[in-house]
Formats: C-alpha cells, sequence, structure tokens
C-alpha cells in the first residue's frame, strides 16, 4: 500500500478486524452490484469508500423522484433528466474515490446474461427488489461456487443473510419457493430510509469481514424493525441435503426455465422483460412522435401517453409507469412496439 492509502484508509486500517492485510485485500477485490435502488446505492458508496479496487454495477431503470427519498448517490438533477441509475452512481462514485474502477452497466440481469455480467467478481450483492432476481443470483452462486448477500426491506423491516456456497444454506435451503399470496411492498406499505440504510450497511460488513478472511464462517438469518427497535439473529441452519439448487444442481432460474414479469418497486410500474428484440431507439422515436411526447438518448426512450410512461431500452425491454396489472402492460407494449 502507498502512503496516501494507508492515510486515506487509516482509520479503517485501525480495526482489528481488518488491519493492512485486510485493506489490502479489499483494495485488490471486485464486488458486483445488482441493483442501484435504496440498497445498492448505499452499497456502492460504502465499499467506495472502504477502497474497494473494482465495482461493477448493474441496473435497468432510471432515476425518478421517487427515489430521491431513500435511494443514496442521486439528487434531483439526476431525477430531472431521468438519468440511468448506473451512470448517475458511476458518476457519484468517481468524485467519492476516483482509484476505483467503476463499471456502470444500464442492464436488467436475466437468465442469459447473467453469467457474463458477474464472471470473474468475488462477490455478488443483492440490491434487487423481486425474489426472481434473487432466485437467479442464487443459482448463479451456488453454480460458480462464490459468496452472495441477500438484503431486502419494506416498511421499516429489514433482513439480511450471507450464502457461501459449501459452507451454508443457500437462499433456496431456507426460502424454497418465493411466499406464497401477497406481499407487502414499497407500493403499498412505503419504506424508510432507515431500514435500507441498516441492510445495506449489514450487507456491506459482511463484505469485508469475508474479504478479511472469515475463517470460521457462520450462516445466520438477521431481521430488524427499525421503527419498533428490534433486532433478531437466528441460525440459518445447515444446507438442506434436499434442495434443489446446492444438492440436486437444478438450476431453474439461471436456465431461465422460471421466468414473469416484475412489478417495480415504489413506481406502480411493470418491467417487461419477456421481449429478446433490440430495439432502434431513433427508429422507434420517429414512430411514436405522433403517440404523445417522446424523449430519446443513446440509453432510453421515453414516451408519455395519457395515464401511462413508458421507458424502452435497446435489449427490448420496456418499464410501463402507471398500471401494475401485467395484461394492461402487455397490451400497451404490443400496441406501441408490436407483438
Amino acid at each position: 500500500m502507498t502512503a496516501a492509502e494507508n492515510e486515506r484508509y487509516s482509520r479503517q486500517i485501525l480495526f482489528p478486524g481488518l488491519g493492512v492485510a485486510g485493506q489490502e485485500r479489499i483494495g485488490q477485490a471486485s464486488i458486483c452490484i445488482v441493483g442501484c435502488g435504496a440498497l445498492g446505492s448505499f452499497q456502492a458508496e460504502a465499499l467506495a469508500r472502504a477502497g474497494v479496487g473494482r465495482l461493477r454495477l448493474i441496473d435497468r431503470d432510471y432515476v425518478d423522484y421517487t427515489n430521491l427519498q431513500r435511494q443514496w448517490l442521486y439528487d434531483e438533477s439526476d431525477a430531472q433528466n431521468e438519468s440511468p441509475k448506473a451512470m448517475a452512481a458511476a458518476r457519484r462514485l468517481q468524485q467519492i474515490n476516483s482509484h476505483v474502477l467503476i463499471e456502470p452497466l444500464v442492464k436488467d440481469m436475466t437468465p442469459s446474461n447473467a453469467e457474463e455480467l458477474t464472471a470473474d467478481f468475488d462477490i455478488i450483492l443483492d440490491g434487487t427488489d423481486n425474489f426472481e432476481t434473487r432466485y437467479l443470483i442464487n443459482d448463479l452462486s451456488v453454480k460458480s461456487k462464490r459468496p452472495w448477500i441477500y438484503g431486502a426491506a419494506v416498511g421499516s423491516y429489514g433482513v439480511v443473510m450471507p450464502i457461501v456456497p459449501l459452507k451454508g444454506p443457500c437462499l433456496a435451503c431456507v426460502y424454497p419457493e418465493p411466499p406464497p399470496g401477497i406481499q407487502p411492498t414499497c407500493d403499498v406499505n412505503g419504506v424508510i430510509a432507515p431500514v435500507t440504510a441498516s441492510v445495506a450497511a449489514l450487507q456491506v460488513a459482511l463484505v469485508m469481514r469475508l474479504l478479511a478472511g472469515w475463517d470460521d464462517f457462520a450462516s445466520f438469518i438477521h431481521t430488524m424493525d427499525v421503527w419498533q427497535g428490534t433486532y433478531k439473529r437466528v441460525v440459518a441452519g445447515p444446507a438442506d441435503p434436499a434442495c434443489r439448487v446446492c444438492a440436486a444442481g437444478e438450476f431453474q432460474y439461471l436456465e431461465g426455465r422460471k421466468r414473469t414479469p416484475v412489478s417495480l418497486c415504489g413506481r406502480n410500474a411493470v418491467q417487461l422483460h419477456d421481449n429478446a428484440r433490440p430495439l432502434d431507439l431513433q427508429a422507434l422515436a420517429e414512430r411514436l412522435r405522433p403517440r404523445g411526447v417522446v424523449r430519446v438518448n443513446e440509453f432510453a426512450l421515453r414516451l408519455s401517453v395519457p395515464k401511462y410512461d413508458v421507458t424502452f431500452f435497446p435489449d427490448g425491454r420496456a418499464i410501463v409507469k402507471g398500471t401494475t396489472d401485467v395484461g394492461i402492460a402487455r397490451s400497451l407494449y404490443a400496441q406501441l412496439v408490436g407483438s
């Protein structure tokens, strides 16, 4: 380490759990953050300040005014310009620590690109808002034998679980299937910034501990309610010998055998990602101008029509804002682009 690095990270180096050796491991580490919302933006800033060597930021969405209450790194100009979250986060992170290699990707993680997007990264961090993507990350983690840190927050409640293949249970051991029935969402139940910060902070602490060398690793499920001021930690237990993922090696999410449209937390919106056709955004913009107000750049095309805002991406994805009804979203997409 250089003298400048020793000074910059001196308070971190003084912490007995890290020391000089731990800081050097952090500086050599590569971390992939999937989702740059409330959890991912906090994770990214904390890791950049900690001096992690390489950060890849994967996010499919753009900054919205509803994000500013809890999503770190973004400001009003990002929302006004509808900046892609990954790009806005990267700009801010480079101002925070210019020595960290930041790789922003305006993409949706899917079964077809998940392995490519996360190749050569030491740890994957969950900054997502849906179980489908988390099961995809879990499949990827078990298959590649790389750790990932699950985290979720809604209302004032949060949960965190570190997953290290071959050393403890995977997500499918604990949650074999997504929770049944209607689940709390940010749209209905809201979410406060202290719980997202608390969840993301614990996720980052677990990443740092893994990087420093967690020889006696034990898997726990951490739950908290920051409004009530309660915190619990329970043993996640050993890996399930009947687990379809880590025992049987069935990667149905990674193989694309389970895929559904995703309702976006806090956005009254549906993402449609089942259309694999790439889109020529400039050509589409010309075709859609008679339909409403069109704004287009290299990352996305935004169409505003009565009741709905539709954002199209070059890979064929679309986010339909103004509904959580998948049928309505698909119908509108078909009207605008074709079925």
